[in-house]
């Protein structure tokens, strides 16, 4: 009786023994798969997931994840080619619009000097705004796509608060002939951080811009001592759902006058191009746009 008690207990242990062998390997070569599959995402490479395990559900899992990747990379470098394909469509087209345009431009400046009706004139006026417009909206797109293929932005110590006044200066002619008399908080610390200066300089542009077309008739700008910018204004023209597609490509706000809907997309990709973030957000009527460096 003991002899078999034994046996039983000794088949049992092999028994444990065997299966926790069966899911040590499991264990490891799941962990081969995982670590195998997070090389894959982050390396533009054709190799394959291999694991070292014989389990034939293993290495199932293993070529099946394989071949959703082989759907992935293709459809990856898809993508890129037509991104790229698009940025230098846009590049060129901007950049052909741009000799017709002028000449219209000269055109039309002749046509003012000439003798015309009211109705005319008025005509002419409409159609002068409508072509300034398009140039604005061409050289937008031109400036878009040169960003977007610039994969490398040069960096430098940048003094913040100095190229803020600077930006605050330049508009604040433009603000105030809307009524808005901006308030500035500016830290009492020098902040400096790693950008680049014209980068920055075009993002307050951008940002001030956007406070012309959508400001109900104030606007409040705060530099923390952090370097955090957060620029606020009342907005009762804008929803949350519009504030949450303000830095899409090409979104405009009906109530936003002269409006090409790629000011605040360029701001977001320059931002992040210098390792920063931009959010934007609506609370109380207020749209605050906040930017944050690492």
């Amino acid at each position: 009786m003991e002899n078999l008690l034994l046996i039983i207990i000794g088949i049992l242990l092999l028994i444990i023994f065997v299966l926790a062998a069966k899911v040590y390997f499991l264990r490891k070569s799941a962990q081969e798969i995982a670590e195998a599959f997070r090389d894959r995402l982050t390396a533009d490479t054709n190799t394959l997931i291999d694991i070292s395990t014989r389990d034939p559900y293993m290495r199932k899992l293993a070529a099946d994840i394989n071949e959703q990747l082989r759907i992935l990379r293709k459809q990856r470098h898809k993508y890129l080619n037509g991104d790229r394909e698009l940025k230098e469509a846009v590049t060129n087209i901007s950049h052909d619009l741009r000799t017709p345009l002028t000449a219209i431009c000269g055109y039309l400046d002749l046509l003012q000097k000439e003798d015309k009706s009211e109705d005319a004139a008025r005509y002419l006026s409409l159609v002068e705004n409508r072509v300034e417009a398009m140039k604005q909206l061409t050289e937008e797109l031109f400036r878009y796509s040169v960003i977007l293929s610039t994969e490398e932005m040069i960096m430098e110590t940048v003094h913040v608060n100095g190229v803020l006044e600077e930006s605050i200066a330049a508009f604040y002619g433009a603000l105030t002939s809307r009524g808005i008399q901006p308030r500035i908080h500016m830290s009492g610390k020098r902040i400096e951080k790693q950008l680049n200066r014209d980068a920055l300089a075009r993002v307050f542009s951008n940002i001030l811009n956007n406070a012309l077309k959508y400001s109900d008739g104030d606007l409040e700008i705060t530099l923390h001592d952090d370097g955090e910018i957060v620029f606020s204004n009342t907005a009762s023209g804008l929803n949350e759902v519009q504030v949450g597609k303000l830095f899409d490509r090409f979104f405009t706000v009906e109530a936003a006058r002269n409006s090409n809907g790629l000011g605040l997309a360029i701001s977001k990709t320059l931002v992040e191009q210098m390792g920063g973030s931009i959010t934007a957000s609506l609370s109380d009527g207020r749209l605050h746009i906040s930017i944050k460096w690492k």
